[in-house]
């Protein structure tokens, strides 16, 4: 009967993902590049038949996306991973922002916050992703900026507007009114009916057009001062963070009561760095370090390679169950352990990725039911030290040595069964874009940028939307002592790029939007390609569980909005009774939609034939264009 009951699940799951797709994946062989917007990938075709390379492309569909308000805009923030042909290394860049001047714990609790605010000047890190793009393509890139940033331009003086646009910006109009500059890009129409744009109307961005000129500007004077090309894109890079792009930037936000300051701008740099990675059964992966949640997908797949998923069958109750136990106890490590390595350079991160730490959370998982006391482990004694946060964790009501006490919640780490909250769902997948890009001569381009998203508070007359990134600190240490709010400080992000290398070559690259379901849709993809065997635009659409047992990392000022939901699980909404049965009676909480697999996008690279394959979730609006 046993044999059975797995033969059904095998074949059951071979038909789930065998069938048909949504959307064709993508053949390339000279290059191919994804975004999340048409018009955002058509301008990095147009830089490919230009003939520049992956870099180049990316650059170009990074500022496009950010010119179409594609969830994010200028002065959000750009993270990495690029594979480089030459050196044949995966490098990571860091173009997240600081916290600014005057941006503490104390002064965020006196005015009666419990995690720094969701919207306006108070929200804004320092911006980086003009910052990141600069360096990238100064260092990576062959073309000029003027040929990078033209498609961008052109979209700044006038494009035509979708409906997911129209949509965001008549959502949140009555908050975009708030803010001066805010409501003299958005309200286009004041006093009539409709006062925001509609989709097929053009949208105007005269401010911003103005401001992309200033950078190419800066380039080309500089160009003609006999500078090399490196050196006048870091002209152009100073403009906007030192010289009149900055001033104003800085005079508008604290206008409106922002903290901004010059040298807050003049300080900050980009970081290139040394990505984090793990090997899964022969596969090198690569993500950012603690900064983002990235490690949260190694860990994932250390945990799980102590188990035979393909043996528990695709999205099988066995399987899913697995997949969920794994997350809840990465995120508990994530939610306490992450944050700034240039701030706190005593993150246990060692520990936290080391085989045998993973090994002793998997002995600790329940097997048959689901375990709403999940907490941090402990990673210490895995790098030879002595756990500094154990009275912390003993108040909160975590056991550091889990196995007693079954049905115990911890005291104010878990919200109790709700029924589904869509206000908490919007927080948990908020969303931004991504950019995969590669080419035949071997770069490779994985980057999810994001900030600056509608409401998004417009920095003056520069037409920049300012990041709303701040959220993403804590105030208070014992919900993660490395995460609490300083100036000069990175907030620990969602944001997570990935690439995957065997035997040396790129394999794949691979992102997603989504806030915390980044990394729990991206572990998923991965293991539709790697243990079931899914074509790439096959595992993008798969069906994906989530896991709302974890702290949100966006949305919410007070701690209720962003509790743990323990046992709260989103399923396919084909998910079969008999699974749905049996996780209910492991104590799960399902809640369903028809499509659970995330924006994901991504390239496989067929060494054997030298060919890349493209695919492009059935999730969104995320569109590829190849060669």
């Amino acid at each position: 009967m046993k044999y059975k009951l797995i033969l059904f699940f095998l074949l059951l799951s071979s038909a789930i993902f065998s069938q048909r797709t949504q959307k064709p994946e993508l053949h390339g062989k000279h290059w191919l590049a994804i975004t999340g917007k048409s018009l955002g990938a058509s301008a990095g075709a147009m830089i490919f038949q230009q003939g520049g390379n992956a870099v180049d492309a990316a650059c170009a569909m990074l500022g496009a996306t950010c010119t179409l308000w594609d969830v994010l805009s200028w002065g959000g923030e750009t993270q990495a991973l690029i594979y480089n042909p030459k050196t044949k290394k995966v490098i990571a860049i860091n173009s997240l922002g600081v916290a600014p001047t005057g941006a503490t714990s104390d002064f965020f609790k006196k005015q009666g916050y419990n995690f720094p605010p969701e919207y306006g000047p108070l929200a804004a890190v320092t911006p980086g992703t003009v910052g990141g793009l600069c360096y990238m393509l100064a260092n990576y890139g062959t073309m000029s900026l003027k040929e990078v940033l033209a498609p961008s331009i052109e979209l700044a003086k006038g494009f035509p507007v979708d409906v997911p646009f129209e949509t965001s910006v008549a959502r949140n109009k009555e908050r975009s009114k708030q803010w001066k500059y805010s409501k003299e890009v958005f309200i286009t129409k004041p006093g009539e009916e409709k006062e925001t744009p509609v989709a097929g109307e053009v949208f105007v961005q005269e401010d911003l057009a103005k401001t992309l000129q200033k950078l190419v500007d800066a380039e080309q004077q500089a160009l003609k001062a006999g500078k090399t090309r490196k050196e006048a894109i870091m002209a152009a890079y100073d403009r906007f963070y030192k010289g009149d792009i900055a001033k104003e930037i800085v005079r508008s936000t604290r206008e409106q009561g922002g903290l901004f300051t010059m040298e807050d701008l003049a300080r900050w740099k980009p970081i290139e760095e040394e990505p984090l990675h793990t090997n899964y059964k022969g596969i090198d992966v690569y993500k950012l370090q603690s900064w983002t949640q990235g490690p949260a997908l190694l860990q994932s797949l250390n945990i799980l390679e102590n188990f035979d998923l393909k043996k528990m069958g695709y999205n099988s109750s066995q399987y899913i169950h697995t997949v969920y136990q794994t997350m809840n106890m990465v995120f508990a490590d994530r939610d306490f352990y992450y944050g700034d390595p240039y701030f706190n350079s005593d993150i246990p991160i060692k520990g936290l990725l080391s085989k045998e730490y993973s090994r002793k959370r998997a002995s600790e998982m329940w097997s048959d039911k689901n375990n709403p006391l999940v907490g941090p482990g402990d990673p210490y004694p895995f790098e030879g030290k002595k756990n500094p946060f154990t009275k912390i964790l003993k108040e909160r009501g975590f056991d550091q040595n889990p196995g007693n006490n079954r049905d115990f919640v911890p005291k104010h780490d878990v919200v109790s069964f709700l029924s589904p909250d869509s206000l908490y769902q919007d927080r948990l997948h908020r969303g931004t874009t991504t950019v995969v890009a590669a080419d035949a001569e071997g770069w490779v381009v994985s980057i999810t940028p994001s900030g600056g998203w509608i409401p998004a508070y417009i920095a003056g007359n520069t037409g920049i939307g300012l990041s709303q990134r701040m959220q993403s600190f804590v105030l208070d240490e014992t919900l993660n002592p490395f995460n609490v709010v300083a100036p000069g400080k990175r907030p620990r992000v969602t944001l997570t790029p990935s690439l995957a290398m065997k035997d040396g070559k790129p394999l794949m690259a691979f992102a997603v939007q989504g806030g915390d379901t980044q990394d729990q849709n991206l572990l998923q993809f991965f293991l539709n390609a790697v243990e079931f065997g899914m074509n790439t635009q096959q595992a993008a659409e798969a069906a994906n569980i989530n896991s709302n047992q974890l702290w949100l990392s966006l949305g919410g000022t007070k701690t209720e909005d962003r509790s743990p939901r323990a046992g709260q699980i989103l399923l396919h909404s084909q998910t079969p009774d008999s699974v749905r049965q049996k996780l209910t009676e492991m104590g799960y909480s399902l809640q369903f939609s028809e499509r659970t697999s995330g924006p994901i996008n991504a390239i496989y690279f067929d060494q054997k034939n030298k060919t890349m394959r493209g695919g492009s979730s059935n999730h969104g609006e995320d569109y590829g264009i190849a060669w």
